[in-house]
Order: structure tokens, then C-alpha cells, then sequence
């Protein structure tokens, strides 16, 4: 989920626009959450190069075993 959607229980504002204490540490939070993933850093087009690449690693082991 990303924080642009909530709604802050605290003031009623999206929690994007940090409008409080509360919508800022919550923003803050699962900005730091995100960093967390190891593939968070990589553009859509990054990972879809590598879905291609591992695509096309399994096909060449799939014909190397057939």
C-alpha cells in the first residue's frame, strides 16, 4: 500500500500532504519500509530486462534437459 491513499485518523488530510506530527511519521515510516525490498531501487524497465533474462535462462535449461 502506499501512503497517497490513506487518510490520516489525526487531522483527516491524505497522509501524503503531511499535514501533522502524525502524517509526517507515518510518511516517514513506509518511506523507510520501501527501502527495505531488495528490488525497491530498480526502475520498471530494470526489472523487466531481468524477467526477460530469467525467462531465458529457464528456457535454455528446459531445452538442455528435453
Amino acid at each position: 500500500m502506499t501512503y497517497d491513499r490513506l487518510v490520516c485518523a489525526n487531522c483527516a488530510a491524505p497522509v501524503s500532504e503531511g499535514r501533522c506530527r502524525v502524517c509526517r511519521a507515518v510518511r516517514q515510516q513506509m518511506l523507510e519500509e520501501q527501502g527495505q525490498s531488495p528490488l525497491a531501487g530498480l526502475n520498471p524497465a530494470m526489472l523487466i530486462a531481468l524477467m526477460v533474462v530469467l525467462l531465458a535462462g529457464l528456457a535454455l535449461l528446459a531445452h538442455q534437459t528435453a
